[in-house]
């Protein structure tokens, strides 16, 4: 089994571990495991739609127009009860990282950082050299407070309640809390680390960078088919990550459903198919 796929499945079964034999004896194992499987299930939806969809394609790269007040929204639900991200800086990030990718200059992860390196960056990235993140939206009342540091800090007092009221006992919430946690690093390392590291992955086009794609089930699911970065860096304006009808995009899948929703639309750019692709059309 690939390491990265190891180490997920290892940390899902932790997840399952502390979610039955942790539960309060109200809930019993199995009504644990089913409160724990829930909440993670909420956290991977909700978080999903947030970063891999509204931030990365949608804001980042220009690539889909979502609804604002859903863009807003989604922003502070995600960031209230599920996981911490500051929209502006995350976008500015992304963007010093398409710029930069894999040299000086990407505030994610050089070309020689290695495992434990990549780890640390994903909590205490690079600074960032400029700010690209000047999108009229980050103006707005709902960005600028979730981009505020008073807000970050409420932010994790604010998501321990939530699981707290749903479960009643502390040391269970904080378990559970602590737990998804470790998976959304996870998720975060697939993308900065086994997927920027020429030794994992496959590679369709051999461009600069070292962005490889990750097309097994597990990362392609936990990421929104984040993992596909050696196609995404290729053609990162393209809205769909997914370069052949041969490679399982959940992502694009989300995005068509959010479409029919009336949620959102492609750019003029997204919607654009690159020659020499294998797909005949986008399919949006």
């Amino acid at each position: 089994m690939r390491t990265y796929n190891a180490v997920g499945y290892a940390l899902l079964t932790l997840h399952a571990l502390v979610s039955a034999f942790l539960a309060p004896p109200q809930l019993g194992l199995g009504g644990g495991l089913l409160v724990g499987g829930l909440y993670l299930l909420f956290i991977w939806l909700v978080a999903g739609i947030y970063l891999p969809e509204i931030l990365h394609m949608g804001l980042a790269h220009r690539a889909l127009e979502f609804k604002g007040w859903f863009v807003k929204s989604t922003t502070l639900l995600c960031n209230a009860v599920a996981i911490y991200v500051n929209p502006r800086s995350w976008v500015n990030r992304h963007r010093h990282h398409h710029a930069f990718s894999d040299r000086d200059g990407d505030p994610n992860k050089l070309g020689n950082d290695g495992f434990w390196k990549t780890l640390y960056l994903c909590l205490f990235p690079y600074r960032c050299q400029f700010d690209l993140a000047r999108d009229p939206i980050f103006e707005t009342w709902p960005m600028r407070l979730a981009a505020s540091p008073a807000f970050a800090v409420a932010a994790q007092l604010s998501s321990f309640a939530f699981i707290w009221g749903l479960v009643s006992d502390w040391v269970y919430a904080l378990a559970l809390w602590c737990s998804v946690r470790l998976v959304g690093l996870w998720t975060n390392m697939v993308q900065n680390y086994w997927t920027h590291d020429r030794r994992f992955g496959a590679r369709r086009y051999h461009d600069d960078d070292n962005a490889m794609n990750i097309g097994d089930w597990l990362p392609i699911m936990a990421t929104f088919s984040a993992c596909l970065q050696n196609n995404h860096h290729h053609h990162p304006h393209f809205l769909r990550l997914s370069h052949s009808p041969d490679e399982y995009d959940f992502g694009f899948q989300v995005v068509r459903l959010m479409k029919r929703l009336g949620l959102v639309r492609p750019s003029n750019a997204g919607a654009r198919l690159p020659a020499g692709l294998e797909l005949k059309e986008v399919g949006l």
